[in-house]
């Protein structure tokens, strides 16, 4: 069993998670920017198996695409053009980074340590990944669309 990767997309940065290779566990792994993703994805990919990635899905409250889609589309599609075999699934990422922040207030972390962006990001993805794992029979594989 492979890992999954999850993907806390920003403008800046992009939030990356993974799981074990049981599919149990989620566990941040890195902040990238985003001229730094497909180089840290394919070295990583040499060295792990990954079989799918859960990426955060940015919607509104009232269930309507958020304006960030604008930006998520065109890497969301560069991503299926670099590992085209490797499914993709679209997970709601509403109030994942106000869940990192009051997870990071919960574990301790110092106030000056909670403003590092990237640690937020990380902790998103994991969020993201970890939401993918809790529901992973209830979502649809939506690859293909």
């Amino acid at each position: 069993m492979g890992r999954i990767i999850g993907i806390d997309f920003g403008r800046k940065r992009i939030g990356l998670a993974v799981t074990d290779n049981l599919q149990m566990i989620a566990s941040p792994l890195k902040t990238v920017n985003q001229a730094e993703f497909e180089i840290f994805m394919k070295e990583y990919m040499t060295k792990e198996q990954v079989e799918g990635f859960a990426i955060g899905w940015p919607k509104n409250l009232d269930n309507t695409p958020s304006e960030s889609m604008n930006d998520l589309i065109p890497f969301l599609n560069r991503l299926k053009k670099l590992f085209p075999t490797i499914p993709i699934y679209k997970i709601d990422e509403r109030f994942t980074s106000v869940i990192a922040h009051q997870a990071m207030i919960d574990g301790g972390v110092k106030k000056k340590n909670r403003q590092d962006k990237k640690m937020v990001d990380r902790i998103s993805a994991t969020l993201i990944l970890q939401s993918f794992l809790e529901n992973k029979t209830n979502i649809i594989n939506d690859y293909k669309k």
